[in-house]
């Protein structure tokens, strides 16, 4: 990694302001999964052991477009954080202003405090120079450690950085070096695997991988769109026809590296309660019928293309896994990069449903690296420079 982190700069004594990802889901204003607030707590205890004058930790939650909407408050994160590291945690009502000023100002040596809601300002998402100036106020260093939002540039991550020394926090070096060494300098054979349920939405990453890997399976919706191409019926199935040409054009290039499903499971109704059954890949989808998950054999021929690989990068489950009948699929894959992990292949999971799907089968711990920020780690794969990223000092 060619960015400074966090410990590449004395803190002693010096006023540190964080970006944080604590965009985490809630209910009744209880958190229903801290995952990304235990993400965030190595590089918060690191910078406390540095004795610092202060920490202010900021971060969004959800979509308010510049409105102050209670319901997405950071006030139960705050709680949250304070029962987690087992210390007081004071709680800012803005993040700019002269009371947040006051607030962060009025911290005994070594406080620390979050901020509310950033884009309860709408010069947060429009990275407002002016908005980002107030934020830098709160800091004399500035840590980046919301991988999760290092794909947008907006004033609390890349603001902020034209005003403060700005490095990289723990977590955010832990993905870098993950993601980006996967790509750069893999352990071969380098598998990736991608579902979900659109091409078009990962046409590039699908391009930039397949210049990189050994191998690149298909799975989910959009392994459809790879039938339709091939001239099967694919029924009710999801098809974007308007990527059937990308398709078939990657299918006559690349065909060598590309292994789509060879079953699926089909269902005349999107439920639970559906009618089921398995079909090869050799038949068409009966009218009425759509496909919402690959089928076991599938699994098994995924599960041996994957046995001799030494990195594998996973984006997307393999079906519509937030339905019971539907995840066989998507779970019968993380046992496999599970086992795989246990062999000494580096697996990496690319975040969003992905991440849920291993978490929710209960695999999470079994894998080398789950990425906490979605569309982040997409864009990475895709190559692309990340503005949170580039906005870090060099090392």
């Amino acid at each position: 990694m060619k960015k400074m982190t966090v410990r590449d700069i004395d803190l002693t004594g010096k006023r540190v302001l964080m970006r944080a990802d604590f965009n985490v889901p809630l209910s009744d204003d209880r958190i229903t999964d801290d995952t990304r607030i235990v993400a965030a707590l190595p590089t918060i205890n690191y910078i406390l052991d540095q004795q610092p004058r202060s920490v202010a930790l900021m971060s969004h939650l959800g979509r308010p477009k510049g409105q102050r909407l209670p319901e997405l408050s950071l006030a139960p994160v705050a709680r949250a954080l304070a029962e987690r590291l087992d210390r007081a945690v004071a709680f800012a009502d803005d993040c700019i202003g002269e009371e947040a000023s006051a607030a962060v100002a009025a911290l005994p040596t070594g406080g620390l405090i979050l901020l509310e809601n950033t884009r309860f300002h709408d010069g947060e998402t429009k990275n407002d120079a002016a908005f980002a100036a107030q934020l830098s106020r709160h800091g004399d260093i500035f840590v980046n450690d919301a991988f999760g939002t290092a794909h947008r540039a907006h004033a609390s991550n890349v603001g902020v950085a034209a005003h403060l020394t700005a490095v990289a926090g723990l977590l955010l070096e832990k993905e870098l070096d993950y993601l980006a060494t996967a790509l750069a300098s893999p352990q071969r054979p380098f598998v990736a695997i991608l579902g979900g349920a659109k091409v078009s939405d990962k046409i590039e990453v699908i391009e930039a991988l397949l210049g990189k890997v050994d191998a690149l399976l298909i799975g989910g919706g959009m392994a459809n769109t790879f039938f339709a191409a091939q001239g099967r019926e694919m029924a009710d199935s999801l098809v974007e026809q308007e990527a059937l040409d990308i398709a078939r054009e990657l299918l006559s290039s690349q065909g060598h590296k590309l292994m789509l499903p060879l079953d699926q499971r089909i269902a005349d109704d999107f439920s639970d309660s559906s009618k089921q059954r398995i079909i090869g890949v050799d038949r068409d989808v009966p009218l009425g019928w759509q496909s919402l998950d690959i089928g076991p054999a599938t699994v098994n021929a995924f599960a041996t293309a994957l046995s001799d690989a030494k990195t594998i990068v996973w984006n997307g489950p393999m079906g519509v896994f937030e339905l019971p009948s539907f995840a066989e699929g998507t779970f019968g894959l993380a046992k496999a990069l599970a086992a795989q992990t246990e062999r000494g292949a580096i697996t990496i999971i690319g975040g969003g449903d992905s991440a849920a799907a291993v978490e929710q089968a209960g695999l999470a711990g079994q894998m080398s690296h789950i990425s906490t920020g979605g569309g982040a780690s997409l864009e990475l794969l895709e190559g692309k420079d990340l503005p949170g990223i580039v906005a870090l000092a060099d090392r």
